[in-house]
């Protein structure tokens, strides 16, 4: 994709009002514009990393004053010149001032067009700018944190790292087929094992670290499933702390699910409260045990509370088993514990938390487990994780090539193919950091980004 030489500006804060706005150009004639409507010192003649005070004029009608910030190329986040307009955050100055800007030779920059030319110039790879997008949405600190250590470069790093070895083993490679008709050997075999083995560990390691990735990214979603009046609305309320889901005696009060976000150190859980699993009754009720098992379904982690004092251990078990399958995180919550006698707290099952929703007792206790039953390891703001689908498929090719160059070397195929399979590996990774790209994969990318960024 070839950069234009036309010069852009967006409005880089929030729309709305408010106590101040952003405008941002950048572009060859970025300041020498800001410079036309700019009335105070020259800007042509200033140094970079400079603020100046004056203010935007319209002819003879002043706009606002402003702040301007000066970034000459290439010290600026696109490596472009940048100028960047401090104005008072009146809807109707921010758009006269963007007009204005227009008017005298900009043009209206498009969704993330800012970050995609700091990529296209070489300030960020690709991995890094979309960490730019998750960095913006980051709704939690856990969230802030993988997002800040994929902007630093930690992904991007590891992978130049692997995909730097490979190339010297492609190149090697790639010699020995110009000299084919003389059976020379210049990769040597017990290497290359050795070395796609060792890369496929890092590769599966970074696979695996997609689900919890998502889930700091996305958040958890935990559904709070169990048999009517057995407590949920009541645990919902506890964990959140407020009286958020309406709470009663009576059998069936929860009609419909009732979503609410719980953040545990870090991580954002989407709590779902649904209705109690039973035989409906009628028909509206029937509709909320179909959502509630879609949601079940839906979900990586299930909250099953029960009422310890009422269920016996068959009901508990067969319930149980219509809940759980493959890959998904249950905890067992034995709620109304303040009800139980000795004999009966003593013989809960071992995996039980108990609880008691009504008086909250041991409800920061629940919170721990909720947290480690979606985070295995403490976090410590170091982790390489992978976050976005994009680079889950990316990775996932790039293992399948090279399970093929692993099995081309134990079949002692010829140098040809293993040059074909090594180089769709270095393909696979080089579409991570943008080494390799296309206009539709670039399109696709900052279109989802925010104008202004």
């Amino acid at each position: 994709m070839i950069l234009n030489d036309d010069t852009i500006v967006a409005l880089a804060t929030p729309n709305g009002v408010g106590a101040i706005g952003v405008i941002r150009l950048s572009g060859p004639q970025a300041i020498t514009i800001a410079n036309i409507v700019f009335k105070g010192k020259d800007l042509t003649k200033q140094a970079s990393h400079t603020i100046h005070f004056g203010h935007i004029a319209d002819g003879d009608v002043m706009l606002d004053e402003v702040l301007v910030s000066l970034f000459v190329a290439p010290r600026s986040y696109t490596r472009e010149n940048v100028v960047e307009i401090s104005c008072h955050g009146s809807n109707y100055i921010l758009e006269s001032i963007i007009r204005l800007l227009i008017k005298s030779g900009a043009r209206a920059a498009k969704p993330g067009e800012f970050t995609l030319r700091a990529f296209l110039n070489g300030q960020l790879d690709l991995s890094q700018a979309e960490a730019v997008a998750d960095l913006i949405a980051a709704n939690s600190k856990a969230s802030q944190q993988v997002a800040l250590q994929q902007l630093r470069g930690g992904f991007s790093n590891q992978l130049t790292s692997l995909r730097e070895q490979l190339v010297q083993f492609a190149s090697l490679v790639e010699l020995e087929l110009d000299f084919s008709e003389e059976d020379v050997e210049f990769a040597n075999r017990d290497q290359l094992k050795q070395l796609v083995v060792d890369t496929m560990k890092v590769i599966g390691g970074l696979i695996r670290s997609f689900e919890l990735g998502n889930a700091i990214k996305q958040g958890v979603n935990t559904v709070i499933a169990g048999r009517p009046n057995a407590g949920k609305s009541t645990l919902l309320n506890a964990l959140l702390n407020e009286e958020r889901a309406i709470v009663s005696h009576i059998a069936g009060t929860t009609r419909d699910t009732i979503e609410e976000v719980l953040n545990i150190n870090g991580i954002n859980f989407r709590l779902i409260d649904t209705a109690g699993i039973r035989e409906a009754t009628d028909a509206i009720e029937q509709i909320g045990v179909e959502r509630t098992m879609e949601k079940i379904s839906q979900s990586a982690l299930i909250i099953y509370v029960y009422d310890a004092a009422q269920i016996t251990v068959e009901e508990l078990d067969a319930d149980i088993a219509k809940l759980q399958r493959p890959g998904m995180n249950l905890l067992l919550v034995a709620n109304k514990i303040d009800l139980l006698k000795e004999s009966q707290f003593n013989a809960l099952p071992v995996e039980a938390i108990g609880v008691s929703a009504q008086q909250k007792q041991h409800i920061d206790s629940l919170k721990d487990k909720i947290y480690h039953a979606a985070v295995k390891e403490q976090l410590t703001g170091n982790e390489t994780l992978v976050t976005n689908i994009r680079h889950l498929e990316a990775l996932q090719k790039t293992e399948e090539a090279l399970n093929r160059v692993l099995n081309g070397v134990d079949g002692y195929i010829t140098s040809d193919f293993l040059a074909m399979d090594i180089k769709q590996a270095l393909h696979y990774l080089g579409e991570i950091t943008g080494t390799v790209t296309t206009d539709d994969l670039l399109d696709n990318i900052f279109s989802k980004f925010c104008i202004g960024k």
